[in-house]
């Protein structure tokens, strides 16, 4: 019976998040899924991304939190357009959420959006939104064993950022020894080492997203 509920609620949600899907993509815009853990570096990597990108690109974003406003009111400061999504306990966000902050949210004025997914290495990973990549951050502080922990996020992400490359020297963390790990996992994956801090790497990661949005057809 367990295993048909789920079943249930995993089909549900993939028809919603195609309903998305098909809406992001007459709206022309990029849709980027942020997964990490919590303190990974999420809502720090938007602010300097946005702080880049939106001179030339119109961002929005989608914060999803179990409780709290606060990482949106650090978005509304980059003067991005952002909606809140609280999930009161849920420890990630769904397709039906993503369509019901939609409400609020004018995609065919945007170029790209970012989704800022409840932090968590599991069950985000399970459940489509809708979107066209969905992209984990994993910073040098979490360790390089995470591939082999939580092998389902790297399987299901197409970018993989490390975070906190600044940190190196302080933690005992091999990246290159992550990127082999999650390579083999996931061959195709995209990686950036970066650092929100020093704004190393970045420059990396902001002209992949270009070429992202500018494979689209302009508005």
């Amino acid at each position: 019976m367990k295993i048909s509920v789920v079943k249930n609620i995993l089909e549900a949600n993939q028809r919603i998040a195609e309903e998305n899907r098909q809406r992001f993509s007459a709206s022309r815009v990029l849709v980027m899924n942020l997964m990490s853990s919590p303190g990974a570096g999420k809502t720090s990597l938007l602010e300097k991304t946005i702080q880049v990108l939106k001179d030339e690109f119109r961002v929005g974003v989608i914060e999803g939190d179990i409780q709290s406003t606060y990482d949106a009111e650090r978005i509304g400061r980059t003067g991005a357009p952002v909606v809140q999504i609280n999930t009161g306990g849920a420890c990630h966000l769904d397709s039906n959420m993503i369509q019901e902050a939609l409400r609020n949210l004018d995609i065919k004025t945007l170029d790209l959006l970012f989704i800022e997914n409840v932090g968590n290495l599991v069950c985000p990973a399970e459940f489509n939104l809708g979107e066209d990549f969905k992209a984990m951050i994993l910073s040098v502080a979490e360790g390089d064993d995470k591939p082999l922990k939580y092998p389902l996020m790297f399987h299901e992400s197409s970018v993989l950022l490390i975070n906190k490359i600044d940190l190196l020297p302080f933690c005992d963390c091999n990246p290159s020894l992550i990127e082999e790990r999650a390579l083999q996992i996931n061959p195709r994956l995209m990686i950036f080492r970066v650092s929100c801090r020093t704004g190393e790497g970045l420059d990396r990661w902001t002209d992949w997203l270009r070429q992202q949005i500018r494979q689209r057809s302009p508005k």
